[in-house]
This record gives C-alpha cells, structure tokens and sequence, in this order.
C-alpha cells in the first residue's frame, strides 16, 4: 500500500518521524515524505535529526503570504502531487495550514486521510486562530483519526464522528522524545562562566501572542530574571521576525540567553537538564512530563487539558501572573509535574501501524492507549 505522509512544519515533521521510520520499516508500505515547504529550513533539520529526508517538496512559501494564499498553494501543489503518486492514504498531523491545504486535496480526489493527533479542542476558533478551525475541518474529512488521549476521542464522538473511525494511541511525540533522549548532554560556553547556574527554559512563538500580549510575557519575564539572580533562561527563538526581533530588543540581560532554533535532539536534552519551563507550544506540554518538568503555559486557553489537570499551570498574558509563576516555581512552591505522562508511552506510532492494517482488513484493531 502506498501511503504519503505530509509535513509543513518543524513539529509535523518531529510528531510525524516516528510514524515514517516505522512505516519505511515494514514491507507492506511504500512510504512517500512530502514537504509543503511551509517551514522548509526547520523541517529539513528535524527530519535529518531522524535520519530522514523528504522524497518531495512542494515549495509554497513566498515572503508575506497570508494564511489564505498558503492554503491555496498548498491545496493546489498537492492536487499535482497526489495525481502523480496516487496514494490509498494521506497522513496529515496536527492543524497547520499545510495540514488543511494536504487534507482538502486528498479530499477532493476521494484519497482517504489519516490524521495523526486528532480531536484536539480549545473550543474557542480565536484561540488558537485558524488551527482550532483546521483541525476541526481535518478531522471531518479524514478517515481514519488517531486521537492521542481518551478525552480527544471524547470530543470526536461527540461531534459526530463514528466511533469505528476513532483509535486512542497515544501522542507520537513522546515517541519522537524517547527517541531524542539519546544524545550527548545538552550545554553552551556562555553557561561554563557560571558554575552552578539554575536553568529554565522558554519557547514562544504563537500567532496568537503576536503584538501586544507577547511584549507583555517578554516584560513580565525580564522582570523575573532581575528578581531570581541565580537563574539563568535559555531561550531557542523561532525565526519569525515578529518573534525574532521583538526578542532581541525586549530581552537583552546577561542571563537570558538567546539561541537560534536548536536540532530537535539538542532541544531535549536542554529541557531535561532544566528546572522548569515556559511555553506556549502544544508539543513542549507534551514533552514536559515525560521528564519531569513542570510547565508554566502562556496561553489564555489549551487544547491539552490533561497537563492542567496534573499539575500545569495556564497563566495567559499578564505580566504580573508569570511573575508570580515562575517565583513560586522556582522557590519549590508552584505546580509539580505529573508522574505519569497523561499523553503517551512511547508507542504511539505502533498503534497508528496497527490501525491502519486494521482498516485495511490485515489485522485486529491496536489496544487503546489509556
């Protein structure tokens, strides 16, 4: 069976790569990797960090696109390559708009989608804008939805969607995090000139925080390191230049320490040699409890609610709530992380296997993630 897996972004390909090695392992597919180019520089990175690489690229991006004209790009150089390969399923993950574009062209030739990390729900369609709205729309186009959690199952049954649609398998990137484990211990010359130095970690990069909200959290934050001494913050900015230079101007002290994109691999270890993290990035909130590490989301609402039900802290935009945040977590007072990962096991991309199969009448159905 021949199957085309579609990536845009660097979490896609990170999310997805564990799916790809498992379906390029087994005989009984021919495995196509498709890059929409969205993100082209940071996916190809993530996939090497795998050992993989794309068999396609479609090339969409141009300087300024609107969401819209990247959906239509999408959309159409899908159709091209969807003709060209003809596939019997489409695997798609998470609500970008690549995601959007791959799942209506797969769509409108009648190729079944499948996609990975299905029935995530804010329940707002601002928050986040548009992937609220693409994964509501990928989801009910697809044929087969791997939801990672009971409660996204939940949320899809109750849309409507048919129960036998529907497998639990956990999210695959705590698979892509066992994974990554592996390397060297993560570190920096700038940290060698301070011995012993506490360390917390930040990612922030969503459109929503775009503008006024994202200068407040970098505001609240260089409040936070003048306030904890002995903390330094590591902080990988995503190449957005609304994120970028915003970054750059706001938070220029000797302990916040500004790095390019890390590889996927030097990411992880970064965060397991942290005390805590900032973030509002869905996969961190993931990643964060299988080691250990509890999670400040700055978010006024998540499509995750298993982290908040375990200890994760939702703390929205204000400046004066990440104050308080990060000095009770870093006096030992704030939220602990969960002991038990609510999001996965690590073998997620072996039920996404067994589905399939399943689907296609060569097996009985994967045992639920619980």
């Amino acid at each position: 069976m021949r199957v085309l897996a579609v990536v845009g972004t660097r979490p896609e390909a990170i999310k997805m790569a564990p799916v790809v090695r498992l379906l390029k392992r087994d005989r009984r597919f021919r495995l196509i990797l498709c890059s929409t180019g969205q993100h082209r520089d940071l996916v190809g990175r993530a996939l090497r960090s795998f050992g993989l690489r794309a068999d396609w690229d479609l090339g969409v991006m141009r300087h300024g696109q609107s969401c819209g004209q990247v959906l239509r790009r999408v959309a159409q150089a899908m159709d091209g390559a969807l003709r060209r390969w003809r596939p019997g399923l489409v695997l798609v993950e998470g609500d970008t708009t690549s995601v959007l574009g791959a799942a209506v062209a797969a769509t409108r030739l009648g190729i079944p989608v499948g996609h990975v990390e299905a029935g995530l729900r804010s329940f707002d369609w601002s928050r986040p804008f548009p992937e609220e709205g693409n994964r509501l729309l990928v989801d009910h186009a697809s044929a087969l939805l791997f939801a990672p959690t009971s409660a996204a199952r939940r949320n899809l049954l109750a849309e409507g969607v048919p129960a036998h649609k529907v497998f639990v398998t956990g999210n695959t990137a705590v698979d892509a995090l066992s994974w990554a484990r592996l390397g060297p211990r993560w570190d920096h010359p700038r940290l060698r000139g301070i011995p012993g130095a506490r360390l917390a970690a930040v990612t922030l990069h969503r459109r929503e925080s775009f503008g006024a909200p994202l200068q407040g959290l970098f505001e609240g934050l260089l409040r936070a390191v003048e306030r904890l001494p002995d903390l330094v913050w590591v902080y990988p900015v995503h190449p957005n230049p609304h994120v970028s230079r915003l970054a750059r101007r706001v938070l220029r002290h000797d302990r916040v320490l500004l790095l390019p994109p890390l590889p996927y691999p030097e990411f992880v270890r970064l965060l397991e040699r942290c005390e805590f993290i900032l973030t509002d990035s869905g996969g961190v909130q993931e990643e964060a409890p299988t080691l250990g590490k509890p999670v400040l989301v700055a978010r006024e609402k998540t499509e995750r609610p298993e982290l908040l039900a375990r200890g994760g802290r939702l703390i929205g935009f204000s400046p004066r709530r990440l104050v308080k945040e990060v000095g009770l977590l870093a006096a030992g007072l704030g939220p602990k992380a969960p002991s038990k990962n609510p999001f996965g096991d690590g073998r997620a991309a072996e039920r996404i296997l067994a589905a399939i199969l399943h689907w296609r009448g060569l097996g009985p159905p994967p045992r639920s993630f619980a």
